[in-house]
């Protein structure tokens, strides 16, 4: 039975939970996080092992291990019996174990007594192979090193790194994004660890919400970006200014898993980030956590509980229960991961949020990431300089500095700079404006050349030609969870040499901003079965050069990503689309049968045009318009602006609400 966690039992002896962690591992114990049980021998034995009254084994000069004095005889017999085995380079103190058939603490324990460290995931250093071998009653032979082809690359844009000296880092707090579907909690939870926060802080509280706000556990803070949703954080990703370092997943307990709560833990995977899952609203008589874990692992997030690694904590928002334990868990997590920093360096970080203040003029909320930043310097962020003329904190305070990981609202800039840019301190005012002006020509010569979405397609498809080991990313949406799990269980089997197809994100529904937001953040391409993007996606899609691919036809869309892989494409019918129009009323014709009643929101909308019908993302009808009305005549084409009636060749079932798209289609080169 488990009667202590790791972090229980590194307070109760007065030790860093990291500290308690990484010796439990080093014995080969079944740990993986501070919150991991401990089974009561384990227990005893750790807390033997770091008991401060204890003598330490170890003294200023390391012991001389002599060998017993054996007969002739007796170490004859021990040679005839050895047996031989063969590791490869670099085993693994576990894996050297499992060889010997000897629990992996005994191995640990004799490399201790050598005088060496080493945890049971980390390698056996070579030069004491041949006597573990000799002390256990084996014959080691160590094969040579495989040399390993490169690994094609992650689906990360990788986080900034400082190159600064390690004696100069320092610790700092963590950064939490809370993520989760709508209606789960987020903002109930943010808005109850805020209020906590204040009522324990200084008389006066919050006088103005900057985007994010600190808290404190056991006297360490703990920073969080009061911007709950997917497209903000994404949308840093995106701009390279990856900031989070732990995503708290929100899942309502009656609920259990939603669409985005699969479309969260897709950015928190892709970003790489720490991820602990709170089980929100278990206040309900519906609250079913064992369902809410068991769902999370189709997803690949396993829960301790059922025998991974992600750390869960029980939770209700609304009435405060569990949220100690939530951040008590978010402590531990940024303990043992040791977030550090520089506070002496010239500050950096991102902005947050911005807005231009009526009173204060543009202002912008900040994270810094390394350095101090203070009152008086000169800053550029993206495209606009400044000079920090006044700076509050989460509290509402006026401060002259602030060190790493710190939320701080700034005044002073030339103009609103954008959510996202990396920030930068600069020696004077007249360097933070030239590079301002120059990072604005550039942005200038970039737009005037930027690639559209088939030239970047097409830069793909020569990189998966001419690399050896490449990879294919895709975002998977349709209209069924069966459509869905058909496609990316055919997908998984599409495969070459040096060459792989990786499912960034799938879901159910229409092509959405976030999905075109994440593609471009780590360079995939959309894929849609019967289902559309909507305009506001289409315009995001054009502005970021993402290619979107929509399929009716299944083995279509396996052909074309078959071809992709290998680097090429057959001759394509390339879709434009005409118009749009929104379906406000419906009535019927005689002859014509159901008319729908349209606003023209984009484009035309021409007569005898392929058209489809789109409800909710997904194509409910493909087919032509065969009548085209305003008011009482018949016209040619209606452009935007302007109201219509519409009447689909052989389709009657039409709804308010229902978009209507007319398009072309024209055949275009093989890339």
């Amino acid at each position: 039975m488990v009667t202590k966690r790791i972090h229980e039992l590194a307070k109760e002896l007065g030790l860093a939970s990291r500290d308690v962690l990484a010796t439990a591992r080093e014995l080969g114990l079944p740990v993986t996080t501070a919150s991991s049980g401990l089974e009561p021998g384990d227990a005893e034995a750790l807390r033997s092992i770091l008991l401060p009254d204890e003598p330490d084994e170890e003294v200023e000069e390391p012991p001389t291990v002599a060998p017993a004095p054996v007969e002739a005889d007796h170490e004859e017999a021990e040679v005839d019996e050895v047996e031989l085995i063969t590791v490869p380079a670099g085993v693994s103190v576990l894996e050297l174990a499992r060889a010997m058939r000897r629990p992996a603490g005994e191995l640990v324990r004799h490399l201790l007594s050598m005088g060496l460290m080493a945890a049971a995931a980390a390698p056996v250093p070579e030069d004491a192979i041949d006597a573990l071998g000799e002390a256990f009653g084996f014959l080691i032979e160590v094969e040579p090193e495989k040399v390993m082809p490169e690994s094609p690359g992650v689906l990360v844009k990788p986080k900034r790194v400082f190159e600064d000296d390690p004696a100069s880092l320092v610790d700092r707090p963590a950064v939490v994004t809370v993520m989760g579907h709508v209606d789960h909690g987020k903002t109930t939870l943010l808005d109850e660890i805020r209020n906590t926060n204040v009522v324990a802080g200084e008389a006066g509280g919050i006088t103005q919400h900057i985007g994010a706000y600190q808290t404190s556990v056991e006297g360490r803070r703990i920073t969080f970006i009061d911007t709950p949703g997917h497209a903000a954080f994404t949308a840093m990703r995106a701009r390279g200014a990856e900031v989070t370092d732990i995503v708290v997943l929100v899942v309502a307990a009656d609920d259990g898993v939603m669409p985005q709560t699969i479309e969260a833990i897709s950015h928190a995977q892709a970003a790489g980030v720490a991820l602990i899952v709170a089980i929100n609203k278990m206040d309900l008589e519906s609250a079913d956590p064992i369902r809410v874990r068991a769902m999370l692992t189709e997803y690949g997030v396993v829960t301790e509980e059922l025998g991974g690694d992600v750390i869960s904590v029980e939770m209700s928002a609304s009435n405060g229960e569990g949220i100690d334990d939530l951040l008590e868990m978010v402590d531990l997590v940024s303990q043992v991961s040791e977030f550090k920093a520089n506070p002496r360096a010239p500050a950096s970080g991102v902005v947050i949020e911005s807005h231009l203040d009526r009173g204060l003029g543009p202002i912008a909320t900040v994270i810094v990431q390394r350095g101090t930043l203070k009152r008086g310097n000169s800053i550029v962020a993206g495209t606009v300089s400044g000079r920090v003329r006044a700076m509050i904190d989460d509290k509402g305070k006026r401060i002259s500095s602030t060190g790493p990981s710190s939320p701080v609202l700034v005044s002073g800039w030339a103009s609103v700079p954008t959510a996202g840019d990396l920030f930068e301190v600069v020696k004077n005012d007249r360097i933070a404006r030239s590079i301002a002006s120059e990072r604005v020509e550039a942005h200038r010569a970039k737009t005037l050349v930027v690639p559209t979405a088939r030239e970047r397609l097409g830069m793909l498809l020569e990189r998966l030609r001419s690399q050896e080991e490449a990879e294919l990313r895709l975002i998977i949406k349709a209209d069924a969870d069966g459509s869905v799990e058909a496609i990316k269980d055919a997908v998984s089997k599409v495969a070459r040499e040096g060459g792989r197809v990786t499912v960034v994100h799938s879901g159910v529904g229409g092509i959405t901003e976030n999905d075109i937001t994440l593609a471009d953040a780590t360079d995939s391409i959309v894929i849609g079965f019967n289902v559309r993007p909507d305009a506001k996606s289409r315009r995001a899609a054009s502005a970021a050069s993402i290619e979107v691919m929509t399929y009716s036809i299944i083995y279509e869309l396996l052909d074309e990503i078959e071809q992709m892989l290998v680097g090429r494409l057959a001759p394509v019918e390339e879709e434009t689309v005409l118009g749009t129009a929104e379906v406000r009323a419906t009535f019927r014709v005689p002859r014509l049968g159901a008319v729908a009643g349209c606003y023209v929101t984009e484009g035309i909308i021409p007569r005898d045009a392929r058209a489809r019908l789109v409800r909710d993302g997904v194509v409910v009808y493909d087919g032509k318009v065969i009548s085209l009305r305003r008011f009482k005549d018949d016209v040619s084409e209606v452009a935007s602006g302007y109201e219509c009636g519409v009447g689909l060749e052989r389709f009657r079932d039409v709804k308010e609400g229902d978009i209507i798209e007319t398009y072309r289609i024209d055949e275009v080169a093989a890339l």
